[in-house]
């Protein structure tokens, strides 16, 4: 190549090189600031409940889910908590109103603590397994962490049935990969004076358990965040 000819080459050269650096500059930069916005942007945690989370019998703002808004402000952790819980729910419920609350609210941690009605009324555990599996599914579909909140019971309805309604639980964390709380209750339910921490119908927590029952939850939730 002559030099006449090299030198346009060159110059042509560092002209494209030059637009294109100019060019993908404000795009980089642009997905960039998106990326950096997204890590940025405060988590979205959706609680769904039922009384145990809904604040049955307690004074507003006493509960375990206002006690984790309260304890993530503390330690100055940015996350919007929605506490989508209704005393009465049960799994069918939960499920019949996930999706439109993972539409409206978009979390990006979703914590489902429901299947305590079901046992109450003795609705077939195969059931609530299918309902707990579907809310999971959903959560993950819709791009949330999920964790599920375990719970136990009396053995009122036979050893057989109380046995299998836990280990329902663990069977869905399991399958569906998972974190879990074992028990919601544990270190209320199983305490040696467990009557002088429940309300009059010996189901609702009093406040002063409300404490214990965030631990529970916040040891397996805080990694999460």
């Amino acid at each position: 190549m002559r030099r006449r000819e090299w030198m346009l080459y060159s110059s042509a050269s560092l002209l494209t090189a030059s637009l294109a650096v100019s060019l993908a500059g404000p795009a980089a930069a642009q997905g960039k600031s998106a990326t950096a916005a997204k890590a940025d942007a405060p988590r979205r945690i959706l609680v769904l409940g039922d009384s145990l989370s809904a604040e049955y019998g307690l004074a507003r703002g006493t509960g375990w889910v206002a006690l984790m808004t309260q304890r993530l402000n503390q330690q100055q952790l940015p996350a919007e908590v929605i506490n989508a819980s209704i005393s009465g729910d049960t799994t069918s419920g939960g499920l019949a109103r996930l999706p439109a609350l993972l539409k409206q609210h978009q979390p990006t941690l979703l914590v489902i603590e429901l299947g305590g009605n079901d046992a109450l009324r003795g609705l077939p555990l195969a059931n609530t397994r299918d309902n707990l599996r579907a809310m999971v599914r959903a959560g993950k579909a819709a791009g949330a962490k999920v964790l599920l909140v375990g719970m136990q019971i009396p053995p009122n309805m036979g050893p057989s049935y109380t046995r299998e309604f836990e280990a329902g639980f663990k069977t869905v964390a399991q399958e569906e990969k998972v974190p879990l709380v074992p028990f919601l209750l544990a270190g209320v339910a199983d305490r040696s004076d467990a009557a002088d921490w429940f309300q009059p119908d010996r189901i609702h927590p009093l406040a002063k358990a409300h404490p214990v029952m965030l631990e529970n939850v916040w040891k397996q939730l805080r990694p999460m965040l």
